[in-house]
C-alpha cells in the first residue's frame, strides 16, 4: 500500500491529510489559514501541520511517497506556483512547492482544487475506469478538469479547464475578470443567487430557493432557473465537441436541486451535441464526498506513475 500526504489550502481553512492510494483517509489536521499573515506565516503552518499528522498507518513519514497541494485558481503546474490568487494575497508566484520538497525532501505536486477533486473522482470516483474524465463543479462558481488515462491535463499555463469564462450568453453580466456573460456569471450559484434577490430580495438565500420556487410553479423563478440549465447544457455541449470525453462527472452545490434540472440537463446537452455523439456520453453524478482533498493527495500518484 502507498501512501501519500494531501494539503488542501483555501481562503479561509487550511488541511493536512494521510491518505493511502484507495483514498481512504488516515489522519488529519485543520486550522485556519490566516491569509492575512502573509504567505511565509501560512507556508510555516503547512510544515508544522505535515509534521503533525499521526503516520502510525504508514510506518512513518519516511514512508509516504509524495505531497499533493490543492490551491483555488490556475496554477503554473510546471514550476508549481499559483498563476493567480484572489483569496490568497502574496501567494501568485509564490515558490510553495520548491520549498516543501527542500523542507521534506519529497516529491511535491500542486494543482487547482477543482482539478484536484476531478482528479479523484478519475481515479477513484464515478470516472473509474473511463479513460478520459472531463469532470464539472457547478457551485458558488464553476470549475472544470480534464483527465487523461489518470493524468490531469494543466494546458501550456495551467489554466486548461478554466471553463468558468466560457461564453454561454453573449453580451451578458460581466463578473469579475471574466468575460461578459460567461458561464461563471450567468449560471453558477452565485450567478442563480443574483437573479433571483433581484426579483425575490431576502427571500432567496441562495440558489436552492430559486430552483425550490421554480418547482413550486412560480414563473419568474422558473424563468431564472430555466435559463441557467439551458446555459449549463450549452457549456457541457461546448466542451464536448473539443474534447469528446467519455464521460463527464459533475459535483457541486447546484446538485443538491438536481431533480428539479437534471434530467432537463441530459436532453438539452444530448440535443445539442453531434447526432455520432448522442448518447455515448453519460453525465454522472460525482462519488467521493471529500474529493478535493483526497484529489490533492492523490496528485503525486498521478504524476509519480
Amino acid at each position: 500500500m502507498k501512501y501519500y500526504i494531501g494539503v488542501d489550502l483555501g481562503g479561509t481553512n487550511v488541511r493536512a491529510l494521510l491518505v493511502d492510494e484507495n483514498g481512504e483517509s488516515y489522519s488529519e489536521v485543520k486550522e485556519s489559514t490566516e491569509k492575512e499573515q502573509g504567505p511565509d506565516y501560512v507556508y510555516t503552518k503547512i510544515v508544522r501541520m505535515v509534521r503533525t499528522l499521526d503516520y502510525t498507518a504508514c510506518d512513518g513519514f519516511e514512508n509516504v511517497e509524495g505531497i499533493g497541494i490543492g490551491v483555488p485558481g490556475p496554477v503554473d503546474t510546471v514550476n508549481g506556483v499559483m498563476i493567480m490568487a484572489s483569496n490568497l494575497p502574496g501567494f501568485v508566484g509564490y515558490p510553495i512547492v520548491a520549498k516543501l520538497k527542500e523542507e521534506f525532501g519529497k516529491p511535491v505536486f500542486m494543482d487547482n482544487d477543482a482539478n484536484c477533486a476531478g482528479l479523484a473522482e478519475a481515479l477513484l470516483g464515478a470516472g473509474k475506469g473511463y479513460p478520459t474524465v472531463y469532470f464539472v463543479t457547478m457551485s458558488t462558481g464553476i470549475g472544470g478538469a480534464f483527465i487523461v488515462d489518470g493524468k490531469l491535463i494543466s494546458g501550456g499555463r495551467g489554466h486548461a479547464g478554466e471553463i468558468g469564462n466560457i461564453i454561454v450568453k453573449p453580451g451578458g453580466y460581466k463578473q469579475g475578470n471574466l468575460n461578459a456573460g460567461a458561464a461563471e456569471g450567468e449560471c453558477s450559484g452565485t450567478a442563480i443567487t443574483r437573479k433571483g434577490q433581484a426579483i425575490f430580495g431576502d427571500a432567496v438565500k441562495h440558489a436552492g430557493n430559486v430552483f425550490d420556487l421554480a418547482a413550486s410553479g412560480n414563473m419568474d423563478a422558473k424563468a431564472i432557473a430555466d435559463e441557467a440549465v439551458n446555459e449549463l447544457s450549452t457549456l457541457l455541449a461546448d466542451i464536448a465537441h473539443v474534447v469528446d470525453p467519455h464521460c463527464f462527472v459533475i459535483g457541486g452545490g447546484l446538485l443538491k436541486s438536481k431533480d428539479y434540472f437534471w434530467d432537463t440537463l441530459n436532453r438539452q446537452f444530448n440535443e445539442k451535441i453531434h447526432k455520432g455523439m448522442q448518447n455515448h456520453i453519460p453525465l454522472l453524478l460525482k462519488k467521493i464526498d471529500d474529493c478535493g482533498a483526497i484529489g490533492a493527495a492523490l496528485l503525486p500518484k498521478s504524476q509519480l506513475k
